[in-house]
């Protein structure tokens, strides 16, 4: 093949198999119902102009499993669409005077090519962004059905509240007090929010995660704790003023603990609880210190570590159990609302935040459980509380008692008295989704003064943002707006306004998927037919960072979408993988400074600035990101070595659910395999017989033989590797396979047979189709097929080439590694045995010792015991 280049260039082969994918329409999926469906989705992607390393990992992984499910026939869905609603782009629009929209979509534009030169296997026809009315006036749609079916309502709440970029935020955008992109000091507000309710399905979201058995266990277990089942008392502690007067209310309070009341030496509220609230209008001191608290965190970890402080309130709650004990009532920046009641009853002795906050306010510390095998003149309480089982002690009824059992006491006790009664609580709130800004989608409601919230009528929808908006106001353009808000009532034609609040963007992200079924949908979500064929996802692939919001958003939008009738499922993603991040490390010069590797060169073995030659430090691989310096841009590397070198390093490095270290010398070493791979089958193409000649012969022996048993047999890893998720290991497959063609290609006897070699070219090719896509069609077309890769079957493994006559096992003295030993599969534990104690290594760690016992486990090691 003199004709064909001896070296491959990727920068030319590349866009020329990626047209002829497009041309021959490779990646549209099909509603062929004769072959099985599969239906593979990265978690799609925030338009910010540029990918990143993040998204090549992300990507190539789904496309290895996309190209490879549609090779074992498969009718694949694997589409890409657009998460484009947000604060980033309002704030690009303010600084570079141009609209969110013209932005957002020559983002699009741009990150659209570097994917497609990615080479992924998707379906472009299916493309959606969720800043296009077309997509948005489905989710108006669907907010309208849920206001139908009592899944959303509106009502005031106390929320996190960003004075620079004047939006709310989630607890988890909170970070150390301020607002995770302004870096504000974050303000709590009441504001009137819509919400939708999500703990309408708290227990069926719990009890769910055990069917999701193709999820990592880290991200069920992250979703239960958030969820946060918990089964308790509701206690309802009567108040006295300071001079004894009854307070018209009792104070109700949530505790899993009913079984240390006896232990009690206050109770608190959190800072937003009525009652703080009405000290709050009577005493100035209780006043100020609830406006300090608005002013902090209200993340649970920040509350975890903040100083436990409080104010007492002038109220005393009278103890159920004990006449005449008075526990003084405080507000505490501790307690959270937002939890069972936002009330506690304080147990010093056996809750850490509990002792902390007695301590500093001198508060009893009542021991009332005591481990069973200690005295309770014995115990005693320093600065750590005993939260461990036991058995109750100083509770008079209850003393001598498990714990449980003196739950159970303490629930009928108060029940009979009509004080109390059990409960299940969870930790799981509603789901509040107003956001005060533009860059979103516009929650379509209208609110007149004369008929109140007025749903927007249907035949009205989309309810579109204006192009025409201005960001040299602080807050909302939509509230700014001169007109757009301006519009009158459907029910009575008196002068009102839209509503101004936008979507949370998590709204948007929690329904693409079902989208992306039917994109072309024009009057609903989604096509049932079209759902019904696709969903569940059947393997989801994304960052552990949404593994709690995003996906509990997504399983609650599901359902919901299940109970209006849009779809006929309740769980979207039936896997789930998450990999690790790309890490990279960092440099540093004299001053401090962060530097980019390309600013960074070796001298005489030390990192010098590339420019200065000044020495520069390398710090510890982190998460790549721009703070630090330590990215590398997949464009650049695409344009130097081609696609298929960034996707094979990115597979190849690490097991995937783990951080990949990128290095320079991980991408030549990626780099100089591809054009192994190329010379191998660019140097004896034309020696071999016609593509669709009759195969290898079954009979074949030698050298023959030997190939085409490693070429079978990594036919058979590799397909259980990709199907485990284990890229790396099919890889390291892959070269051993590599490594045995070009043996056998240095033979000198004139094995292995033409048209064996043919054959295990072939099978490298197809088994690397579906990580280095380009480089296989290539060298596919210069093995003389017409045919394309992407549209090529899967190798099937004989199994009797696959199964080896020997085996090579480890030999142990005393249980450490000291050596192996081949010998025939099954072989009889006598000869394992001997061949074992025969070997050099094994001998010399035996020091002329007798073996005491020789432990044999067939097929698998030998363990001699000295």
């Amino acid at each position: 093949m003199d004709d064909q280049p001896a070296r491959y260039d990727p920068a030319e082969a590349e866009p020329r198999w990626q047209a002829a994918w497009e041309t021959r329409g490779c990646f549209r999926a099909g509603d062929n119902a004769a072959r099985p469906k599969y239906y593979v989705l990265e978690m799609f992607p925030y338009p910010s102009g540029r990918i990143h390393m993040g998204h090549v990992r992300n990507y190539t992984m789904g496309d290895v499993v996309a190209r490879y499910k549609r090779a074992r026939g498969f009718s694949v869905l694997h589409p890409m669409g657009w998460d484009a609603f947000g604060l980033p782009a309002e704030n690009a629009a303010r600084d570079r005077r141009v609209s969110p929209a013209e932005w957002t979509y020559s983002n699009i534009a741009a990150m659209r090519g570097q994917l497609k030169a990615m080479g992924l296997s998707l379906d472009w026809a299916r493309e959606l962004a969720t800043c296009d009315a077309s997509y948005y006036v489905h989710e108006q749609r669907m907010f309208l059905d849920m206001l139908d079916h009592d899944l959303a309502y509106r009502k005031e709440a106390a929320v996190n509240w960003d004075p620079v970029d004047q939006t709310v935020l989630a607890n988890e955008q909170v970070i150390d007090g301020r607002g995770w992109r302004s870096g504000a000091a974050v303000e709590q507000r009441q504001l009137t929010q819509w919400f939708f309710r999500i703990t309408a399905f708290a227990e069926d979201l719990l009890r769910s995660l055990d069917t999701l058995d193709r999820w990592p266990e880290k991200v069920r277990l992250m979703q239960k704790n958030w969820i946060g089942r918990s089964e308790g008392l509701r206690v309802r502690f009567d108040l006295v003023e300071s001079d004894g007067t009854l307070w018209p209310e009792p104070l109700e309070i949530y505790t899993t603990r009913g079984d240390t009341l006896f232990g009690a030496s206050f109770c608190a509220v959190a800072p937003d609880h009525p009652l703080a609230a009405t000290a709050a209008a009577r005493d100035p001191a209780i006043a100020a210190f609830v406006e300090e608290c608005r002013r902090a965190g209200t993340s649970v970890a920040t509350l975890e570590t903040a100083e436990k402080k409080g104010v007492e309130t002038g109220l005393s709650a009278v103890h159920p159990f004990v006449p005449g004990r008075m526990l003084p009532v405080y507000v505490a920046n501790f307690i959270l609302m937002e939890y069972g009641t936002g009330a506690i009853f304080g147990c010093p002795a056996h809750d850490q935040r509990d002792l902390d906050f007695a301590r500093k306010y001198g508060l009893p510390v009542r021991l009332v459980v005591a481990p069973r095998d200690m005295t309770p003149e014995a115990m005693s309480v320093g600065d750590e509380a005993f939260t461990e089982d036991g058995v109750l002690i100083h509770s008079d009824f209850l003393d001598g008692l498990e714990v449980e059992t003196a739950k159970e006491a303490v629930a009928a006790r108060l029940e009979a008295q009509g004080r109390g009664e059990r409960m299940v609580n969870y930790r799981l709130r509603d789901w509040g989704v107003s956001r005060q800004r533009y860059w979103g989608c516009p929650i379509p409601v209208i609110h007149c003064e004369a008929c109140g919230v007025v749903p927007v009528p249907r035949a009205d929808l989309p309810v579109r943002l204006p192009d025409d908006v201005r960001f040299d106001r602080p807050g909302n353009p939509l509230d700014h707006h001169p007109t757009w808000k301006h519009v009158a009532c459907p029910q009575c034609s008196a002068p009102a306004r839209r509503e101004t609040d936008t979507f949370d963007t998590f709204v948007d992200s929690s329904w693409y998927f079902a989208r992306f079924c039917s994109p072309h949908a024009a009057d609903q979500p989604v096509e049932r037919a079209a759902a019904d064929r696709w969903m569940p996802v059947d393997q989801y692939i994304g960052g552990v960072e949404h593994a709690i919001l995003h996906l509990l958003y997504s399983r609650f939008f599901t359902r919901a979408m299940r109970q209006i009738g849009y779809v006929g499922l309740d769980e979207p993603f039936a896997g789930l993988f998450t990999q690790g991040m790309v890490i990279h490390e960092t440099y540093r010069d004299a001053n401090g400074q962060w530097l980019y590797p390309e600013q960074v060169a070796t001298r005489d073995g030390r990192p010098v600035h590339g420019d200065s030659g000044a020495p520069v430090t390398i710090g510890p691989a982190e998460k790549m990101s721009k703070s630090r310096c330590n990215v590398v841009d997949p464009e650049a590397i695409i344009a130097q070595y081609g696609a298929d070198t960034a996707r094979w390093f990115m597979l190849a490095d690490t097991p995937p659910e783990r951080d990949s270290e990128w290095t320079a010398a991980g991408v030549e070493g990626a780099w100089r395999f591809v054009q192994r791979v190329w010379r191998l089958i660019h140097e004896v193409a034309d020696a071999l017989p016609p593509a669709g000649a009759a195969g290898s012969s079954t009979d074949a022996g030698g050298a023959s033989l030997a190939l085409r048993q490693a070429a079978h047999r990594a036919i058979a890893a590799v397909t259980e590797d990709i199907e485990a998720f284990r890229f790396n290991r099919g890889v390291a497959r892959i070269h051993e396979l590599v490594n045995a063609i070009g043996a056998a290609q240095g033979a000198m006897d004139g094995q292995p047979a033409p048209a064996v070699l043919r054959e295990a070219l072939e099978t490298l090719v197809l088994l690397i189709g579906p990580l280095m896509p380009h480089l296989a069609e290539e060298a596919w077309a210069a093995l003389g097929h017409a045919t394309l890769v992407a549209e090529t079957a899967w190798p099937a493994a004989d199994p009797t080439l696959v199964q080896s006559g020997e085996i090579t096992i480890a030999v142990q003295v005393n249980g450490k590694r000291r050596a192996e030993v081949t010998v025939p599969r099954d072989a009889a534990q006598g000869a394992l045995e001997q061949a074992a104690l025969a070997l050099d290594p094994v001998r010399r760690a035996m020091e002329g010792r007798p073996a005491r016992k020789v432990i044999v486990v067939p097929n698998r090691i030998v363990n001699v015991v000295v």
